[in-house]
């Protein structure tokens, strides 16, 4: 049987009838896109591979479109109602979707399954939307069909143009992950129950008229009370996952920065960016002191750190009298400003930054490789101390290309030294990141540094290894790990320096058999990762 949509009686000319109903898509698409990158954004900040859970997201979104599309055939008859009923499900489904995934994440350590949860049910409202609004347009004036389908889409695509470009620029960054994902919830609810109440109330009955304004006041009062509840929300949700000793939890342009701990705590300072720990008090030395004093063995007069904006590294090389320069390169501006006005972080860095020697640049380390700059002068040690390659934003730092611009700044018989990764856990990453380095001319030699023994997680505290348990990282029962390469034009010697400082954690016959045990453990035949095909995915 063959539906053909019964001629609207509008309050208003066909027109202007149009119109509403075209600037409800606009507005419905511009909300329905929001939500998509709202739950793209929140996965790979909470699981993390940033490509994996965008691929998961949009793919069943769109597979849900097809399921609500043909779902929707059956609300046709009624389909002023059946569009109210769909909008404010998904305004509320949408609007709650961030507050519950963040929940779900702190409390039980689960995402993934709410995750793909969420993706199917606001796909399938989405979807169900485009059948409705087709008709309840036909109903207005009857047009052939084609060029119906073409107003519908030009107003539902300049819609998600606009969403695209109001989240990053817009609701990101003025009101957060939970209070932008509210306020669109707020705004689809609002247009969604307008069109039908007002353009479309002849073909409700008194009934269905009071049971939309009951719904759609329902749905708005739930979003209000929750935006009012997202600071004690947000609030609670960080102390299940870091502990209740939280100093510091400030979102930067660029990460979530969360330090907890130090002072009169009796806790380790730990610093967490993007819920990932970078430094802990109980461990830090072993890290710095093992990334920073092999790479001192030779010249060491101009040194370049890459990352490193706590000041740690740093801290490590300004230990050494022969340093005469140090350029810092931090993309996060907040991270250095942190490090240098932190009590806590600023003595455990023994405040580096203030000395005279340190030149500071707020940039990508990429970028400002590979562009002009002020110093053309090589370096006669790079220590590049940056994120995990196995996380996706950090996959150009770990690239041929990124090495390749990296060689061209060493001065002959330099070295660089690097973190490639937790080698314990993830050791085909690592040896990718070693071929990777090998195949722009350097030689290498790779050791790894223990975290503290009877410390299953690496000087993570017991909310945080659940948290790493979820992503894939150590939090499994096993030490932490961290693999280091060091890498020169010439044959590399794993050594330390004649004229080193006194160190707490590392000593020759440690080194050695850093080395030693780290070379047992090698794979053979790896490719290196390049920007057009990046291979640190397990």
């Amino acid at each position: 049987m063959i539906y053909r949509p019964v001629p609207a009686r509008l309050p208003v000319p066909a027109g202007l009838g149009r119109f509403s109903v075209l600037t409800t898509v606009f507005v419905c698409a511009a909300c329905g896109l929001v939500y998509e990158l709202e739950l793209v954004a929140l996965a790979s900040y909470l699981i993390g591979d940033s490509v994996t859970q965008a691929s998961v997201v949009l793919s069943v979104m769109v597979f849900a479109m097809g399921i609500g599309s043909l779902l929707a055939k059956r609300l046709r008859p009624r389909a002023a109602l059946g569009f109210a009923a769909v909008e404010a499900g998904l305004a509320l489904t949408g609007g709650l979707s961030a507050m519950a995934l963040y929940a779900c994440f702190a409390w039980y350590g689960q995402t993934r399954v709410p995750l793909v949860g969420f993706s199917l049910v606001i796909g399938i409202l989405i979807g169900a939307e485009v059948p409705l609004l087709m008709t309840l347009i036909q109903r207005i004036r009857r047009q052939d069909a084609g060029g119906a389908v073409a107003e519908l889409f030009a107003a539902d695509y300049v819609g998600a143009l606009v969403g695209g470009l109001a989240f990053p620029f817009l609701l990101l960054p003025m009101l957060g992950q939970l209070t932008g994902a509210l306020l669109t919830g707020g705004v689809n609810a609002v247009a969604g129950g307008a069109l039908v109440l007002w353009l479309f109330r002849r073909d409700l009955s008194n009934r269905s008229r009071w049971a939309l304004v009951a719904l759609n006041g329902l749905v708005l009062l739930l979003l209000a009370a929750c935006s009012v509840l997202t600071g004690p929300f947000e609030r609670a949700a960080r102390h299940a996952v870091y502990g209740t000793d939280i100093r510091v939890a400030v979102q930067t342009p660029v990460q979530e920065l969360v330090l907890t701990g130090g002072g009169r705590s009796g806790r380790p300072l730990s610093l967490f960016m993007d819920g990932r720990l970078r430094v802990s008090g109980g461990d830090e030395l072993r890290y710095h002191e093992g990334l920073v004093h092999p790479a001192m063995d030779g010249p060491h007069r101009r040194v370049l750190i890459l990352g490193g904006g706590d000041g740690l590294a740093l801290r490590e090389v300004l230990r050494y009298p022969g340093v005469t320069s140090v350029t810092v390169v931090e993309l996060d501006k907040d991270v250095i400003r942190l490090a240098r006005t932190d009590q806590d972080l600023a003595g455990l860095n023994h405040s580096s930054f203030r000395d005279p020697r340190v030149r500071v640049i707020v940039a990508d380390a990429f970028g400002w490789l590979r562009g002009g700059h002020d110093d053309p002068d090589p370096y006669d040690v790079m220590v590049s101390d940056l994120p995990d390659p196995a996380l996706t934003p950090s996959t150009k730092l770990y690239s041929q290309e990124f090495y390749g611009l990296a060689v061209r700044r060493l001065a002959p018989g330099g070295r660089l030294a690097i973190h490639a990764g937790p080698i314990g856990t993830r050791p085909r990453v690592f040896w990718t990141v070693d071929a990777t380095v090998r195949s722009v001319g350097l030689d290498t030699v790779a050791y790894r540094v223990h975290g503290k023994d009877g410390d299953p997680s690496g000087g993570l505290d017991r909310t945080t290894a659940r948290r790493s348990a979820g992503r894939g990282e150590a939090g499994d029962g096993r030490p932490k790990v961290w693999g280091f390469l060091l890498a020169s034009r010439e044959p590399v010697r794993l050594r330390l320096p004649a004229d080193r400082p006194s160190l707490r954690t590392l000593t020759p016959v440690t080194l050695t058999a850093a080395g030693r045990a780290a070379g047992y453990g090698r794979e053979p035949g790896l490719l290196p990762s390049t920007l057009m095909h990046p291979r640190y995915a397990d």
